[in-house]
């Protein structure tokens, strides 16, 4: 844990615990650490309501942790369940329930119970599925999101050793049938190393060192782009050309998969193979190239290259009122203040019409064209109201609109661009076990 700090005093630590023998160890493990700093920790079980028996299970788990004075908490799933990708879906809904919960509660760090066994299994999946140096790297043992810290303390021990202490404690655990079910991909991989005796401290290392080449090409991309990147509150990005020549072809590759995360506002940046099609036609353009991918829009201009949302699969217009914030586009932090009612939509190419006509001054905005159809817009019943990042507001009184005052009206209390991923982030965070450094 000393790695992963720094934490507060007293801190309030979060661990996923889902009653499996790793995730029950780490619990336990916490408890003792967090009572030493005077601080608690909240165990948060998650009922994906995928098996009947699984409510009984975490209930069983809060009966476990009662005694120990571990806070149990059951976060259901709620909703009709998918039909495929069941794994995958059943994970993003159990990370989005359990970053809500810290969220709420005010706890800045999860923790995840993924251990060096994990690790093996995840570098051999990505490894089959064809990923770059990145995928292979595997799991960070940090991830910094918007709503709380993800930690996995344990990427560096064995499971072999967590069964081992909870037996040595008399504690009993729950075997998940699906570990076993060869209709999932991990458990043919986990079946596989097995019997074809690969060990997972082989595969650790190997992951391991993917991992410090992740780090080092990590910080040569984000000195590329602190030198020939502007990034515009707006949402979008100018890059000077010559980052294309700069660095060796992986850095600034790299670079411009962090942009296009950035602006297209995706949890994950566009597939390797596509990436490295539009970085070769960006080089070889000679100034003059636009394309498309991962949500954006890419036009190179003499030497210089824009970033931009691509105007396509936009939100719908959203309700918003006073007091609202939410996140718009995946990109925008956007909250309301006044009175009333109103649309939340990306301004499109009516509206910017529609405000050029009393405002023809905007035709000279710095905001670049193919940018002002995908900004975040505010309309009433009578049009458009008001596109904080062109200048735009329209008064209340006129001929289209009532006589009122202007404090009175909706208005946007504050717009950021905060996408989910940033252009240089805390970086990929290596955990090296001691006694794997002689290998």
């Amino acid at each position: 844990m000393a790695d992963l700090g720094p934490f507060e005093a007293a801190p309030h630590v979060c661990v996923a615990v889902s009653g499996g023998a790793d995730s029950l160890c780490l619990a336990l493990l916490t408890a003792r650490w967090v009572e030493k700093r005077g601080g608690r920790v909240s165990a948060l079980t998650v009922d994906h309501g995928l098996r009947p028996e699984a409510a009984k299970e975490a209930q069983k788990v809060g009966r476990w942790l009662k005694p120990l004075g571990i806070a149990h908490h059951v976060l259901t799933w709620q909703g009709p369940k998918p039909q495929a990708a069941i794994q995958a879906e059943a994970r993003k809904a159990r990370y989005r329930l359990m970053s809500s919960w810290c969220r709420n509660a005010g706890a800045l760090h999860l923790l995840l119970a993924h251990t060096m066994d994990d690790q093996a299994e995840t570098l051999l999946l990505r490894l089959g599925s064809g990923s770059g140096n990145d995928g292979l790297a595997a799991m960070s043992a940090v991830v910094e999101t918007p709503d709380v810290r993800l930690l996995r303390p344990l990427l560096g021990v064995r499971k072999s050793s967590l069964v081992a202490d909870l037996k040595l404690r008399r504690q009993n655990w729950i075997e998940d049938p699906s570990n076993q079910d060869i209709a999932f991909a991990r458990a043919r991989i986990r079946q596989a190393m097995a019997t074809g005796g690969m060990e997972p401290e082989d595969l650790f290392l190997a992951a391991s060192r993917f991992g410090r080449a992740r780090t080092a090409l990590e910080e040569a991309a984000a000195k590329i782009l602190a030198r020939f990147s502007k990034v515009h509150p707006a949402g979008f990005v100018r890059l000077d050309s010559a980052f294309l020549h700069t660095a060796p072809e992986e850095v600034s590759l790299r670079a411009l998969g962090r942009v296009m995360s950035a602006v297209g506002g995706r949890g994950y940046g566009p597939r390797l193979n596509k990436l490295e099609r539009l970085h070769r036609g960006l080089s070889e353009s000679h100034g003059e190239f636009s394309g498309t991918l991962g949500g954006c829009r890419v036009v190179a201009e003499g030497n210089g290259i824009l970033v931009c949302r691509e105007n396509r699969n936009l939100p719908e217009p959203v309700e918003v009122y006073p007091g609202l914030r939410l996140t718009w586009d995946g990109r925008f932090s956007v909250g309301f203040r006044g009175e009333g009612q109103g649309l939340l939509s990306p301004l499109g190419a009516d509206g910017w019409s529609e405000i050029v006509q009393t405002s023809p001054e905007l035709r000279q905005s710095p905001v670049p064209a193919p940018v002002r159809g995908s900004l975040p817009a505010l309309f009433d019943d009578f049009g458009v109201l008001s596109v904080p990042h062109l200048g735009f507001t329209r008064s209340p009184v006129g001929n289209l609109s009532p006589v009122m005052d202007e404090s009175q009206s909706l208005a946007f209390s504050d717009v950021r661009f905060c996408p989910p991923n940033t252009l240089s982030n805390v970086g990929f965070f290596l955990r090296f076990p001691p006694n794997l450094l002689s290998h």
